[in-house]
């Protein structure tokens, strides 16, 4: 017999290549080129050391942060995680349950799924980085208010100018509007290229709406190949 913990991994596994099978469909094999065909550098760069670097001072500058009401209900702040090379940044709304016990971004079920999504276009975790808006959990996963939003969204700022990214994409309406100080509808800021402060922003569904709502999934495949097109 195959032990639960082997089993619930190659379960794992298979609806990754599900994912990534299903996007070969819908974006059809002859225009299919992963980034991850492209040889990757295996030495760290002096670029990466820097961003690193100042990526410890703003961790540091938010260890124990009190300067808004999120904190008082908080497990662990979750600050982002990833590689420093990376050519993608994913910026989500703000941590949940299973993020805010574990102390990182985007390990619950949205988690899993955006893992796929990331596998679809030929990269995994360890290549790209991964951070919210806010970095503590709202109380019962509710939207950042304005006033958390304005707190927090300099140091996810200060994060995408440290690391530099070829693209950033958005995920979810909350992260959309930090980032491009609007107040436009996911529905009009998504299936374009836009900009933040001159590196490329695509928009997307956040993947806890996509669980919702899995007849949007083709929605997001789509702009997940601008972000391929892109990189």
């Amino acid at each position: 017999m195959i032990p639960d913990r082997a089993q619930n991994q190659l379960s794992d596994w298979l609806e990754q290549l599900r994912w990534y099978l299903w996007g070969c469909r819908e974006g059809g094999l002859r225009d299919w080129q992963p980034y991850a065909a492209k040889p990757v550098e295996k030495t760290q760069s002096s670029d990466s050391a820097s961003a690193m670097e100042k990526l410890s001072r703003i961790g540091v500058e938010l260890h124990e942060c009190t300067r808004c009401g999120l904190h008082r209900g908080r497990a662990n702040l979750v600050f982002g995680e990833g590689s420093a090379q990376s050519g993608l940044v994913f910026v989500g709304e703000g941590p949940g349950a299973d993020e805010d016990r574990l102390g990182r971004p985007f390990v619950g079920r949205a988690g899993k799924l955006l893992d796929k999504m990331i596998f679809a276009i030929g990269l995994d975790r360890s290549r790209v980085y991964i951070c919210n808006v806010v970095k503590c959990r709202p109380p019962e996963n509710r939207t950042p208010q304005a006033d958390e939003t304005a707190t927090c969204a300099p140091f996810l700022f200060r994060q995408l100018e440290a690391l530099a990214p070829k693209v950033i994409c958005a995920l979810g309406l909350s992260a959309a509007q930090a980032l491009l100080g609007t107040t436009e509808p996911i529905s009009r800021l998504r299936g374009k290229v836009l900009s933040w402060r001159g590196i490329p922003l695509v928009c997307t569904y956040h993947p806890a709406y996509l669980l919702r709502s899995p007849q949007q999934k083709a929605a997001a495949w789509q702009d997940l190949k601008e972000v391929i097109r892109l990189l």
